[in-house]
């Protein structure tokens, strides 16, 4: 590919992660929200009693805190900027990785392409962490620990990036002597061994309270893994379709009227 192409791909990927994130905001807004709100109201009920519980001992304390940010502007403005620029950011990642892929993992057209690159991002860059170190709501977690807990899951993004890039060369690599199909086999169990094995020596971090309504927070991770798809889905689908388009415009019709000499 040319620069230009590139360019051009680039500018695409943009475009396509920004409607892939209008996609995902609604299903963050309609789906994900109410289950934060309820997990905050947990929160806020439980803080309410511990302040009572301790009122004897600080008699005239203090107050409640402000909000810096309100609710309301958290779950419309804030949260609308947060997936929007990250589904741009990540399409013009996706863009760039599609330049690179095209033609080199096989013979897939565009839309395959990116469908499958989509596909493999989702995995590795959110499904294969996640399942690991899943995200919680609001109540959940010590504070004192999310630096440690925020360090652990992007080290195993990481992991999970990296052994995904290793299985696909492994697959190229294993591809003229087993053909195709048994190559792509080795190279899955390839990658399902080594993130199994990263599971088992990355430490486990449990600190949901006991009195966390359950089903509150399989609604709330559940709600996440959504998000994710269709955004990662979205992505895939409008990159492909815009892809689809530069590199393979269809053919203009020719004008009628003089092209052709009528027949004598």
């Amino acid at each position: 590919m040319n620069s230009a192409t590139v360019r051009n791909l680039l500018v695409r990927g943009m475009l396509a992660g920004l409607a892939a994130g209008v996609l995902a905001l609604v299903v963050a807004y309609f789906l994900g929200e109410p289950n934060v709100d309820s997990a905050i109201g947990l929160e806020e009920a439980h803080t309410h009693t511990h302040t009572h519980g301790d009122a004897g001992a600080d008699a005239g304390g203090g107050h409640d805190e402000e909000e810096v940010v309100s609710r309301s502007l958290q779950s419309t403005a804030g949260l609308a900027t947060g997936i929007l620029v990250y589904g741009v950011a990540f399409g013009g990642i996706a863009a760039l990785a599609f330049c690179f892929a095209l033609g080199r993992i096989g013979r897939f057209g565009p839309r395959a392409t990116a469908l499958l690159l989509s596909g493999c991002a989702l995995l590795a860059v959110y499904v294969v962490p996640y399942l690991k170190y899943p995200v919680n709501p609001p109540a959940v977690g010590d504070p004192d620990t999310i630096g440690k807990r925020t360090t652990l899951y992007f080290l195993m993004m990481v992991l999970s990036v990296l052994l995904a890039i290793a299985a696909t060369l492994l697959g190229k690599r294993l591809a003229p002597a087993l053909g195709t199909w048994y190559a792509t086999f080795a190279a899955v169990a390839a990658f399902a061994v080594a993130v199994g094995l990263a599971y088992a020596f990355l430490p486990v971090i449990n600190e949901v309270p006991d009195d966390f309504p359950a089903t509150l927070l399989w609604r709330f991770r559940l709600s996440a893994l959504a998000i994710q798809t269709v955004l990662w889905g979205g992505l895939g689908l409008f990159l492909g379709e815009l892809a689809e388009r530069l590199l393979n415009p269809k053919a203009v019709p020719s004008e009628p009227g003089g092209a052709v000499p009528a027949a004598r």
